[in-house]
């Protein structure tokens, strides 16, 4: 089933992200097989806040990159989150001789003028996971960020409904992502939808710097104190601010914790789901962008045109479609399914400790 869709996801619907590893962007009509040698890749990336570009995305596309060219080489740098440092690495691997650089952006709006800089000295830039709007980057390869918020958004929805939540008088709050990244600017945009026809109020939202755990904490406790047992669920736009809501209501002694969304499909985030403390989380095995990303590079080296699906911010664009994780369906679409011949993660991973026995119960471990 093809993960290139841009359309919104119908109800109900599930893509299997792992089937895009076989989709990758291929170049338009004529394309010839690569003739790069030993080129100088750069991929660059945000934050170490979370896991998944040193276990993910980062091995997804150096593979992909020796795969396509044996010789090339793959010039790493990941910014920590400090927009400044991101400049300085950009200067960097231009300095050492990159003639294309993957860009997933700190600060979005930042970014526009690194990709002006390299352009004019012919280097060619992918944004990468999250958009520049400012700029026309030669291509975009991202899952789709508006499609990921309708899905946690109308999932959590149906779930209140589901289980009997009025939607009079109590509501909702909207954890969102850093103001400076483009891409939660999308998912918050999803979310928008996703709640519109659901008859849910929206108490409070928060755009959380830097996607800060700590800071989505801090706010989801003043939220606390000022709505108490009003809040019915919480919309947390991925999994770091997720683990920073409940850790909130935790320490306000809130028991059960409302139903709370995330997104990246983190280790702690599905240990979460498990241990039945977020409702929702969102699988993009990051392996399957990254590798897409390292075609588009080649492709773009070797004078090739790489198709895209649709255009974002005037750039040619390929956007995946990702998979909604519930408890009900953990176990076949993160433990059953496979990546280039491996599960998106293992038992042994997810279920450590007191994660042990939600596990059982769920069926992932006999």
């Amino acid at each position: 089933m093809s993960l290139l869709s841009t359309h919104t996801l119908p109800p109900g619907f599930l893509v299997a992200a792992a089937a895009a590893a076989l989709l990758l962007p291929q170049a338009g009509p004529g394309a010839r097989a690569a003739t790069v040698t030993n080129a100088r890749i750069a991929f660059l990336m945000p934050d170490e806040g979370s896991t998944r570009y040193e276990q993910h995305d980062r091995p997804g596309f150096v593979a992909e990159i020796s795969k396509l060219c044996s010789g090339c080489r793959v010039l790493y740098q990941n910014a920590d989150g400090d927009a400044s440092r991101q400049q300085q690495q950009f200067n960097s691997v231009i300095s050492q001789g990159a003639k294309a650089i993957v860009l997933d952006p700190v600060d979005s709006t930042a970014a526009a003028s690194l990709v002006h800089q390299a352009q004019a000295q012919g280097i060619k830039v992918i944004a990468y996971d999250r958009p520049i709007p400012a700029a026309h980057a030669d291509f975009y390869v991202s899952f789709n960020n508006e499609a990921i918020g309708r899905a946690i958004a109308t999932s959590l929805v149906r779930h209140l409904k589901a289980t009997g939540v009025a939607t009079a008088g109590d509501g909702l709050l909207e954890v969102n992502g850093s103001p400076t990244d483009a891409a939660a600017g999308l998912i918050r945009k999803g979310v928008h939808e996703g709640l519109a026809e659901g008859g849910y109020r929206t108490l409070a939202e928060y755009d959380t710097p830097d996607w800060l755990p700590s800071k989505a904490q801090q706010w989801v406790a003043g939220q606390i104190s000022r709505f108490g047992k009003k809040i019915v669920g919480v919309v947390a736009a991925n999994d770091g601010t997720a683990g920073g809501t409940i850790a909130a209501f935790k320490a306000a002694g809130v028991d059960p914790v409302p139903p709370v969304t995330g997104n990246d499909a983190t280790i702690a985030g599905l240990q979460l789901i498990i241990a039945g403390d977020q409702y929702n989380t969102i699988s993009k095995p990051s392996e399957i962008v990254g590798a897409a990303a390292a075609r588009v590079a080649i492709q773009l080296l070797d004078g090739q045109t790489p198709q895209a699906g649709t255009t974002l911010f005037g750039t040619p664009t390929q956007l995946f479609t990702p998979t909604l994780i519930t408890s009900g369906n953990i176990k076949s679409e993160i433990i059953d399914r496979q990546v280039d011949g491996k599960p998106i993660d293992t038992p042994a991973e997810l279920c450590t400790g007191r994660y042990a026995a939600g596990c059982h119960k769920l069926g992932i471990t006999s």
